[in-house]
């Protein structure tokens, strides 16, 4: 395996199908009635978290603690971050400590790369989301979902249509599934108002579409996104029904889609806006699945990058 996960693009088909498989044999240990293996015993893995994010990094903590791992968990607001330090020097107690891995969430893009590339620590860096660039376990616990709904749980995702509704623009989710989807075999469609769409959204590898009832009888999976409100300085719509009305997943459109196409958010949602409350706890949603399929995911990745396979060495499968 690689020596950081970063971004979906740092994956290669075969690291990508291999996190996926051992996220499958993890997920085993999850339902048994000990939920809990020996492997990182001795390791300290650090949730270093300068924004809030309860579901992440609870996700997280319980992969590392169901793998035996010390886990530390490190917030910004009330540290010495919020006094001034600087992430160089955060980091950098962080390895007086000790830290095998550090788990970075940061408002600014590029932050878990610079923490990996400065050699302020020798420890495995995972972004778990950084500003509106990516956020790679995410995408790869939705992939697992994906897979686990309508391939059965095998293989890649060739076949499938997936579409991403909403604030692409704002939204980290949105970038590392476009990388990791399309990486899988999937088709992709980016659907949303001209206004939530990045500059440059043309070269990503994903159909584009501003017509959301055209395209929701089309796919297997439907993705929708928050409406990032906080990272709004400016009007990108008129009104929130207006928004709701044109992109919101609402019970007409529910039954345009096939029989079998599963709904997926990221969370948390703002219901009533993106997807109405009928909708995100119908029998169609996996939303709640997603949460629990991140933890076997995050326990895959710690796995691979801790105690698994050597750098470079993807052959095979790991049996848990």
């Amino acid at each position: 395996m690689m020596r950081h996960l970063l971004s979906a693009s740092d994956l290669s088909y075969e690291q990508a199908l291999l996190i996926l498989d051992t996220a499958q044999e993890m997920a085993k240990v999850s339902e048994s009635s000990v939920k809990k293996l020996p492997t990182l015993r001795g390791r300290t893995i650090v949730n270093l978290f300068f924004e809030d994010s309860t579901r992440t990094r609870i996700s997280f903590e319980a992969a590392a603690k169901r793998l035996s791992a010390d886990v530390i968990n490190f917030s910004a607001k009330g540290s010495s971050v919020s006094k001034g330090e600087s992430l160089k020097d955060t980091a950098q107690t962080l390895q007086a400590m000790g830290a095998d891995a550090v788990i970075i969430r940061h408002g600014s893009s590029g932050a878990a790369k610079r923490l990996a590339d400065s050699h302020w620590t020798s420890g495995a860096v995972i972004n778990a989301g950084d500003g509106t660039h990516e956020h790679p376990t995410q995408a790869l616990l939705d992939a697992f979902t994906i897979r686990k709904h309508l391939h059965v749980g095998v293989g890649d995702l060739r076949g499938l249509t997936i579409a991403i509704v909403g604030d692409i623009l704002h939204s980290r989710v949105a970038r590392s599934n476009v990388i990791l989807l399309s990486l899988l075999g999937a088709q992709v469609i980016l659907v949303a108002p001209p206004t939530l769409l990045p500059l440059g959204v043309e070269a990503w590898p994903a159909q584009i579409s501003y017509d959301l009832d055209s395209v929701l009888p089309q796919v297997d999976a439907v993705m929708m996104l928050r409406v990032q409100q906080e990272r709004m300085a400016d009007f990108f719509f008129p009104t929130a029904r207006e928004y709701s009305h044109y992109f919101g997943l609402n019970r007409r459109r529910l039954s345009s889609l096939k029989s079998n196409a599963i709904i997926m958010h990221p969370g948390p949602m703002n219901r009533g806006l993106e997807i109405t409350a009928e909708v995100a706890d119908s029998a169609r949603s996996v939303i709640l699945e997603q949460v629990t399929n991140g933890v076997s995911v995050r326990m895959a990745v710690l796995y691979l990058l801790l105690a698994g396979a050597p750098s470079g060495d993807i052959e095979g499968s790991v049996q848990v």
